[in-house]
């Protein structure tokens, strides 16, 4: 069993120990902090929660809006939904935050509670400790009195509420994508994307939609995370039914990725690529994304004659690196895709929408359109960390080695090297270092990855 509590919320497998795994015990106390927290920090007492489709959501849903109505808390409950949708219709209520009910990417025997602050954003590192630190009083909670209680409000207007936006957007041209045509296979790994991916689809004009695990069931047919190893049956469903893509979400349908009408991997880190290379080219402007995402998003903003700034790994980073740079799109290289316009969270819906207006106004076929961007390839490595390791100090001597190459030490070690880099950061979850590097090819990338492993090794055995 496992329980995980972070600045952003509380992760962990169902059942156990209180404490050893996310259990009744551990979602009422971490709900009963944050919904205090809210009240205190907002003075509002209305929270917006939501789900994804995962076996456990509705049992971790009772607990939730129950906790909250003890408390004096009013609820939003959207049932059934998205991360991103949850963000949008936290501001649209004038709520004092949300919850999203998701463990994103993890297996079937996960589930979690993720943050959010009144504006529908994940809360910050200072405000999740505040939560913590309260989360630790929680034994001499104060429950309402009979006519304090709060009240639950079930809202299920919020699917087309968010698809409306998306589809009013000025770069979302929903007449070229009918007169397109398209056929599109989609696997939605039996969660929430699969009612909200086709809606949105349809909407669209998309008549031809290939359903691979849309049943909201939260039996997961695969491991969830959308990666190449995962997606096999849906490259083949495109190739059987002939479709012109594919695309895949993750369970809470924030992270997005494509299959190329072949039946070849467009790629989760081209994702933004794509999609940010459209909006660039309508509208111009700044972007962002992680440390630890392509180098192909910085040649294609430079490209364009913008500037691209990379932040700190985590979504809420991100965030804030985009609203300092006054970017008109980021994200993440796992598939997520931030354009403010709409709101500030990865959002798979309207890098639907994007991506498939640029696909329409090309006029290009999904492979030919992913050959056009610079080829690089990620390596993903780890290195266990010793007993007593000082990883501070490691990585101090590793930066001293390298001084003379351009570094950022703004989250972990990043240093580049011409077009390529490599970046050492210490795993929040695990006693490892990861080690992600990326060149213009496989072997290059993988080689970079042995060197600087090398060099940590050299470094401990002086």
């Amino acid at each position: 069993m496992t329980l995980i509590k972070s600045i952003s919320g509380i992760r962990g497998t169902i059942g156990g120990k209180s404490g050893d795994g996310l259990t009744p015990v551990d979602i009422l106390k971490f709900t009963a902090a944050y919904g205090k927290w809210i009240a205190a920090k907002t003075g509002k007492k209305k929270i917006v929660i939501g789900r994804d489709a995962r076996i456990s959501g509705e049992m971790v849903r009772n607990l939730i809006a129950g906790t909250l109505q003890s408390i004096g808390m009013d609820v939003i409950d959207l049932g059934l939904s998205t991360t991103p949708t949850v963000e949008v219709a936290v501001p649209l209520e004038r709520a004092g935050g949300g919850i999203i009910i998701t463990a994103s990417h993890n297996p079937k025997q996960w589930n979690a509670l993720k943050l959010l602050n009144a504006s529908g954003e994940f809360i910050n590192d200072t405000e999740g400790k505040e939560v913590l630190e309260l989360a630790e009083t929680m034994d001499d909670l104060d429950f309402a009195g009979v006519d304090h209680l709060g009240s639950i409000k079930m809202d299920n207007s919020y699917m087309q509420k968010h698809i409306d936006m998306i589809l009013a957007l000025p770069l979302v041209n929903v007449e070229l994508i009918r007169k397109a045509k398209f056929k599109i296979a989609i696997d939605c790994v039996n969660s929430s994307g699969g009612i909200f991916v086709p809606a949105l689809l349809r909407a669209l004009g998309v008549q031809a939609i290939h359903e691979l695990y849309c049943t909201p069931d939260g039996h997961f047919p695969h491991n969830p995370e959308p990666l190449p190893e995962n997606l096999v049956a849906l490259s083949q469903e495109v190739v059987a039914k002939r479709a012109d893509l594919g695309i895949a979400v993750d369970p809470d349908v924030d992270r997005l990725c494509f299959i190329c009408e072949d039946g070849s991997v467009f790629g989760e880190e081209y994702t933004l690529v794509a999609v940010s290379d459209y909006v660039l080219k309508k509208q111009g402007g700044n972007t962002v994304s992680n440390l630890s995402s392509t180098r192909a998003l910085r040649d294609v903003t430079e490209k364009a004659g913008f500037t691209y700034q990379a932040a700190a790994v985590g979504e809420v980073n991100v965030v804030n690196k985009m609203k300092e740079t006054n970017a008109v799109i980021g994200g993440e290289g796992n598939g997520g895709v931030i354009f403010p316009e709409l709101h500030y969270g990865r959002d798979a819906l309207v890098g639907i929408a994007l991506f498939l207006t640029h696909l329409a106004e090309s006029g290009q076929k999904v492979s030919a359109m992913r050959a056009s961007y610079p080829n690089y390839f990620i390596s993903k490595n780890k290195m266990t960390l010793r007993e007593g390791m000082d990883i501070d100090a490691l990585l101090k001597q590793v930066q001293d080695k390298y001084i003379n190459q351009p570094h950022s030490t703004i989250d972990g070690l990043k240093i580049e090297f011409d077009s390529e880099w490599v970046h050492l950061r210490k795993s929040n979850t695990e006693p490892i270092i990861r080690i992600y590097s990326e060149s213009t090819s496989e072997e290059n990338a993988n080689a970079l990855a042995t060197r600087l492993i090398a060099d940590m090794n050299a470094i401990l055995s002086a």
